[in-house]
């Protein structure tokens, strides 16, 4: 049985927000950042030369692959 880390949008957001600190941490993205609004998030993660908003989803999803695939 899996355990989920995350239950709504905000703790969503939370956890994606610590998957980005831990890429930095293991060098592969140089940075990234989060806008907080009073209804949403948006991240923002640099690739190459552009870096196109995300909801939480699309940044929980690209860095928890991004992760698993430098392990």
């Amino acid at each position: 049985m899996s355990q989920y880390t995350f239950h709504d949008e905000i703790s969503l957001a939370v956890k994606a927000e610590e998957l980005g600190r831990e890429a930095m941490k293991l060098g592969l993205i140089p940075s990234f950042t989060v806008h907080h609004f009073p209804d949403s998030w948006i991240f923002y993660i640099p690739e190459q030369t552009k870096s196109d908003p995300l909801t939480p989803e699309e940044a929980y999803l690209k860095l928890k692959k991004l992760i698993a695939t430098s392990s």
